[in-house]
C-alpha cells in the first residue's frame, strides 16, 4: 500500500512577504517556468485493491442478474414505478442568485490562495477543493440528491448581470448546429488537465486554468444566452445536469417563480428523457469514458503494453504522449461498442425505432453504471483527501489561523488500512457497482420497451446493450482489482 505524504512544514519566510509580491511571482511561476510535476490530488490516497474473488464473484452475479431482468422483468411494474413522484415543497428560484453569490465569492477567494499560498496541493484548499470536493463529492450528491449544481452555478450571477448591461437578455441564441460539440471539446481539455497534464494539482497553475475556464465560459454564456450555453456549451454544467437525472429529487418550473420538488425512485428521470443528438451522445460517452481511463492509465497492465516498468515509473512527465493516446482510445472504443450494441439491437427489432432516435435515447441507461464506478473509484480519495480539504480551510495561507477548528487536524489515512475498514471498502465498492449494473440494465428495459412499443422487442433490443454493460461492469471490478503504480 502506498500512503500520501503529509503536508509541508510551513515557511515561515514566505509569510512576511506582500500579497502582491507573491501573486506576482506566483503568476510568473505557473506561466514562464516550468516546474516539478506534484501528486495529483485526486490520486488514491493508497491502493487498496478488491480481492479477486470480489471481482470474479461481482462479475458472475452481474451478468446473472442481467439476463435475469430480461426474462421476468414486468414491464407494467417498472413502468409504473417510474413514473411514481411524491410532491415535496417549492423552491423560490431567486435563491439561484444567493447561491450564484456565494460560490462566486468561495471561487474568487479560492483563486487568490491559489495564487499567494503554499505551493503544496495538500495544504492549498484549491486544488483539493476542486479535485476532491468539486469534481468527486459535488459529481456523487448530483447522482444522488438532484441538480444542486443549478442553485449555486457561478456564473449564473454575473452573466445575468452583464446581459442586463449590455441589452443582451438572457435568450437562447446558440446555433443549432453548434449541437454538443463546445462541451465535448471542452471536457477533452478539462480531463486532458486531470489526467494527462504533468502537474494538474500546482495551485498557482490551477489557479490560472480556473481563471482562464471562468472568463472563457463567462464570455460564451452572455453572448449565446446563460442556460443555452449551460446546457449545451460548458462542459461541466452539461454534465452535471446529465448525471443529476439519475437522483432521487426531481424539480420542474411552477409557473410561479418556483421550483416544485419531488421524490421519485433512482434512475426514474432518465425514462422518458428526450433522445439526445449524436454530439450529446458522443459527450455522455466521453464523459463515462474517461473516468473508466482513470483507472486504467495507472494498472500495471497498462504500463506493461508500452514496456513501461511501473516499479520505475518516473512520473506523468514521461507518458504524456501515451496517456493522450490511451485517453482517445478508450473514447473511441466505448463509443464504437455502444453505437455497435445500439445498432445490433435495432436489428433484431421488427419495428426499428430509427438508429440516431435509439443512441441518443439508451445512452441515458450508462449513467448509472457511470456514477457507481465514480464512487468506487474515488471512495479512498474522498475519504482521505477530504480530510486534508477540511484541515487546509481552516488555515488556507498558512498563517495559523484556525477558523473552523480543523487546522492542523491528525489525517486518519491508516484507518483504511485496517481489516475491518478494508473489507468495508470492498464490500461497498462491489455493492455500488453491481446495484449500478441492476439499475442500468432496468432503466435500459423501460427505456427499450417505450422506444419499440412491446416487451420482445424491447428483450430483443437489449441483449446487445445488456451485454455491454455486463462486459462494462466487469471491467469496472477488474481495474479495482488491479495492482497499480502512480
Amino acid at each position: 500500500m502506498q500512503r500520501i505524504t503529509g503536508p509541508n512544514s510551513r515557511d515561515r519566510s514566505r509569510r512576511s512577504r506582500s500579497a502582491c509580491a507573491r501573486l506576482a511571482a506566483a503568476l510568473a511561476s505557473a506561466c514562464l517556468v516550468p516546474g516539478e510535476a506534484l501528486a495529483h490530488a485526486t490520486d488514491r490516497g493508497h491502493v487498496l485493491l478488491l480481492p479477486t474473488n470480489y471481482y470474479l464473484a461481482g462479475g458472475a452475479v452481474a451478468v446473472a442478474l442481467t439476463f435475469t431482468v430480461l426474462a421476468v422483468g414486468s414491464l407494467t411494474v417498472l413502468n409504473r414505478f417510474a413514473d411514481v413522484r411524491i410532491r415535496l415543497f417549492a423552491v423560490p428560484d431567486k435563491l439561484r442568485l444567493a447561491g450564484s453569490l456565494l460560490c462566486l465569492a468561495i471561487l474568487a477567494a479560492l483563486v487568490v490562495i491559489g495564487f499567494i499560498g503554499s505551493r503544496d496541493p495538500l495544504s492549498n484548499p484549491l486544488p483539493l477543493m476542486v479535485w476532491t470536493v468539486f469534481w468527486v463529492g459535488l459529481t456523487l450528491l448530483q447522482g444522488i440528491a438532484g441538480d444542486l449544481w443549478r442553485w449555486i452555478n457561478p456564473w449564473y450571477l454575473p452573466a445575468r448581470l452583464l446581459s442586463r448591461l449590455l441589452g443582451r437578455g438572457t435568450g437562447d441564441r446558440m446555433p443549432a448546429w453548434l449541437g454538443y460539440w463546445p462541451a465535448i471539446v471542452q471536457f477533452f481539455a478539462f480531463a486532458w488537465f486531470e489526467l494527462v497534464y504533468p502537474a494538474p494539482d500546482d495551485p498557482a497553475r490551477l489557479a490560472v486554468a480556473v481563471s482562464a475556464y471562468f472568463a472563457v465560459n463567462l464570455v460564451a454564456a452572455v453572448a449565446f444566452g446563460y442556460e443555452a450555453w449551460m446546457q449545451r456549451g460548458e462542459c461541466l454544467s452539461v454534465f452535471l445536469r446529465m448525471i443529476s437525472r439519475l437522483a432521487i429529487l426531481d424539480s420542474k418550473d411552477d409557473g410561479e417563480g418556483c421550483r416544485r420538488l419531488a421524490l421519485c425512485l433512482p434512475g426514474a428521470k432518465l425514462v422518458g428523457t428526450k433522445p439526445l443528438p449524436l454530439s450529446g451522445t458522443l459527450f455522455l460517452l466521453l464523459a463515462l469514458s474517461t473516468v473508466s481511463f482513470d483507472g486504467l492509465m495507472r494498472t500495471f497492465f497498462w504500463f506493461g503494453l508500452f514496456g513501461i516498468n511501473p516499479l520505475e515509473f518516473t512520473g506523468r512527465s514521461s507518458v504524456i504522449g501515451i496517456s493522450s493516446f490511451g485517453m482517445v482510445a478508450m473514447f473511441v472504443l466505448l463509443s464504437t461498442a455502444f453505437l455497435l450494441a445500439v445498432w445490433l439491437g435495432e436489428r433484431l427489432t421488427r419495428a426499428p425505432a430509427g438508429f440516431g432516435r435509439a443512441a441518443g435515447t439508451l445512452v441515458w441507461s450508462i449513467i448509472p453504471i457511470s456514477m457507481a464506478y465514480h464512487f468506487s473509484h474515488y471512495l479512498v480519495v474522498l475519504v482521505i483527501n477530504g480530510q486534508y480539504a477540511l484541515s487546509a480551510l481552516s488555515d488556507p495561507l498558512m498563517n495559523g489561523l484556525d477558523l473552523f477548528g480543523t487546522a492542523g487536524m491528525h489525517v486518519q489515512a491508516g484507518l483504511l488500512m485496517g481489516a475491518q475498514s478494508a473489507w468495508l471498502v470492498w464490500n461497498l465498492q462491489s455493492a455500488a457497482i453491481i446495484g449500478g449494473h441492476v439499475l442500468a440494465v432496468l432503466v435500459a428495459h423501460v427505456i427499450a420497451a417505450r422506444l419499440y412499443g412491446s416487451a420482445r422487442d424491447a428483450a430483443s433490443s437489449q441483449l446487445p446493450l445488456a451485454a455491454l454493460m455486463a462486459g462494462y461492469t466487469v471491467f469496472g471490478l477488474w481495474l479495482l482489482s488491479s495492482p497499480t503504480a502512480g
